[in-house]
């Protein structure tokens, strides 16, 4: 291929789909901790997992579906039901994200989000992405503004005091506060 491989390039699709795979990742890297009954490896994971489908639900909230909703074509159901699978996946996070991996399921929970997950990504790589390809988006702009949107929502999910604090929920149970 010539000029900017995949890992360099800031087309808004190469970027979205990166994130895709890093996630995927995560996944795989959380069932392989589960094998080895890692419990705070497999928590570590799952914050991780956590927090980059924050980032990512929130830049596409912010920046990419609107330049869909704007720019292509026969694109609105698609981005709707996308935007209604970003509240369920980020109702799953607030659930983990609360859980100790002591409780029975957790396990599960980050399955069911791993499967949600890839029912997202399919429908996004195979149905949107193409029309956003379609569309008059400059999609190297857009993925400017993306990345610079996620450089932004990293940095301020690492920042000191940005980190899940915990609290006692007043029944004996920890859960954790953004």
């Amino acid at each position: 291929m010539f000029g900017l491989n995949d890992a360099e390039s800031t087309n808004a699709l190469d970027l979205l789909k990166r994130d895709h795979k890093e996630v995927d990742d995560l996944f795989q890297q959380f069932e392989d901790a589960k094998e080895d009954g890692n419990r705070k490896l497999r928590g570590e994971i799952a914050a991780q997992i956590c927090a980059a489908l924050t980032v990512h639900a929130t830049m596409e909230e912010e920046i990419f579906y609107p330049a869909l909703r704007k720019n292509a074509t026969d694109v609105k159901d698609l981005v709707d039901e996308a935007a209604v699978e970003h509240q369920t996946l980020k109702d799953i996070i607030e659930r983990l994200q609360a859980a100790p991996t002591s409780d029975p399921l957790f396990d599960a929970g980050v399955k069911v989000l791993s499967e949600y997950v890839k029912h997202h990504v399919k429908e996004e790589e195979h149905e949107i992405f193409p029309k956003a390809k379609g569309s008059d988006i400059d999609l190297d702009q857009l993925g400017e503004r993306m990345a610079q949107r996620k450089s932004e929502l990293t940095a301020a999910m690492a920042a000191p005091g940005a980190r899940s604090r915990k609290r006692s929920n007043g029944k004996g149970t920890t859960v954790r506060k953004p």
